[in-house]
């Protein structure tokens, strides 16, 4: 094992680049070593390329955006620096600066004591798994990347916020929102995306009431958007009398939604809200992960539209949709793809379009969701454990698909783990991108048919 990956504890790389431990596997060396590797791959298509680097609000984030400031400088890059601005503003920069790239230091939803990379190309999605691919190895082989530039040039960008709004509100009405006047209560963890998701509430006309809005990196509660992490929010939905919540993660690319009522509706409805709201007035093909709820398939059927399927991640989502020219995507996890702003997952462009669903149904978002299809999803993680866990698990997938492969009412889909689609519902078993987890996901009609589901397929599989 290369030193750079000597530490016991874990350092996940994948498609969504790099996560670790802040000061034991994520380091300022590991930082500059992957911004060097992937500022050296941009380079080598492009003369002196841009690249855009920003941060979520965690304490280790300035050191770790120093680290890979310097390692894209010693790979001939010049470096556009937003400070702190959510994952998605970074893409919208790359493509308003014409950057060749960029790099977004966060963990996501991971808890504060760690911290990551996300690797975004010229597109502002992240890197092909066979680009992706490719950088790992050079990450964990002996090749060193010493710092060769004395000093590094950064250039400062303070409007990234303003041109990230700016341009979502070229892609809705407004007016329309203006004039419903809604009070919204905004939970923004204390992450990167409170600055610009209270300028885009404030210029649709919004009274709000935000919840964690300093970006001091000390999450209030748990920073993945669950209903379980999301009481505050709930009850301030209430307390204030406001017609809808929003919680943000700590980099922005994802939304849950809570409503007039304080009730949280579950992540899986937010892309589903979102593209009733767009294809409505904009019908086209959408796309979607396989671990997404068939109520995207259910909205788009409405406006007699086709959801093409990707493995789980940003890059398979925008590769999918680019192919199919969807005009929305994203995934079941609260991440909303609007390409016309950003490939990026992107929680504003998410409580744009929710919000303009409202004023088109003219009714409170409480009845719109108690109007469309209800389904059980359990989510169940399998830790993976032991130098032949990912074997057992391989073995597992291909006990399912052997098991299914002659059930006359079964669909496969494997390119990613495997999801089974039966009438009753569908189960997808993956291992996780980015922690040392298998993901076992089944939706059915109610919670007693996943249950028993999901058990006949960790019966089949043995896990």
């Amino acid at each position: 094992m290369a030193d750079h990956e000597s530490s016991e504890a874990p350092l996940m790389l994948s498609v969504s680049g790099a996560r670790g431990i802040v000061g034991e596997s994520m380091t300022p060396a590991v930082a500059h070593r992957l911004a060097t590797i992937w500022g050296q791959h941009i380079a080598s298509s492009t003369d002196s390329p841009l690249m855009v680097l920003a941060r979520d609000s965690r304490p280790s984030g300035p050191e770790l955006a120093e680290a890979a400031a310097q390692g894209l400088c010693d790979a001939g890059c010049r470096v556009m620096s937003l400070g702190i601005a959510a994952t998605p503003t970074v893409g919208v920069m790359i493509g308003a600066a014409r950057a060749a790239g960029g790099i977004m230091i966060t963990a996501s939803h991971n808890p504060s004591p760690w911290n990551g990379l996300k690797l975004l190309d010229g597109m502002g999605t992240a890197p092909s798994a066979e680009i992706a691919s490719a950088i790992i190895d050079r990450f964990r082989s002996d090749e060193l990347f010493p710092s060769n530039v004395e000093s590094i040039e950064v250039e400062e960008e303070s409007r990234a916020h303003d041109t990230h709004v700016a341009k979502l509100l070229g892609q809705i009405d407004p007016t329309l929102i203006q004039k419903r006047g809604f009070k919204v209560v905004l939970d923004s963890v204390n992450g990167a995306g409170g600055i610009a998701g209270i300028n885009l509430l404030t210029r649709l006309g919004c009274e709000v009431v935000h919840l964690g809005s300093e970006p001091t990196g000390d999450f209030f509660h748990p920073p993945e958007p669950r209903k379980e992490h999301l009481g505050a929010l709930c009850d301030a939905v209430v307390e204030s009398g406001a017609d809808i919540g929003f919680a943000q993660d700590p980099d922005a690319d994802r939304l849950a939604v809570v409503d007039d009522q304080g009730s949280y509706i579950g992540e899986e409805f937010t892309l589903a809200l979102a593209a009733r709201a767009l294809l409505a007035r904009q019908p086209g093909p959408a796309a979607a992960n396989l671990s997404t709820s068939r109520l995207i398939d259910d909205v788009a059927a409405e406006f007699g539209c086709e959801v093409h399927r990707s493995a789980v991640g940003e890059a398979n989502v925008a590769q999918v949709m680019r192919s199919c020219q969807a005009v929305i995507g994203g995934e079941g996890n609260g991440g909303v793809m609007l390409p016309a702003v950003t490939w990026v997952r992107d929680s504003l462009s998410a409580m744009a379009l929710v919000l303009e669903l409202v004023c088109r149904e003219n009714q409170a978002l409480s009845a719109i969701v108690a109007g469309m299809p209800r389904y059980a999803m359990l989510k169940q993680t399998i830790e993976l454990e032991g130098s032949d866990a990912r074997s057992k698990l391989a073995a597992g997938m291909s006990a399912v698909i052997d098991h299914y492969a002659q059930h006359p009412d079964a669909t496969l889909h494997t390119e990613d783990g495997v999801r089974v689609d039966l009438p009753e519902g569908w189960i997808h078993l993956r291992p996780s991108n980015t922690e040392p987890i298998a993901r076992l996901i089944i939706e059915s009609e109610d919670e007693a048919s996943a249950a028993k589901l999901g058990e006949a397929i960790r019966s089949i599989a043995q896990l």
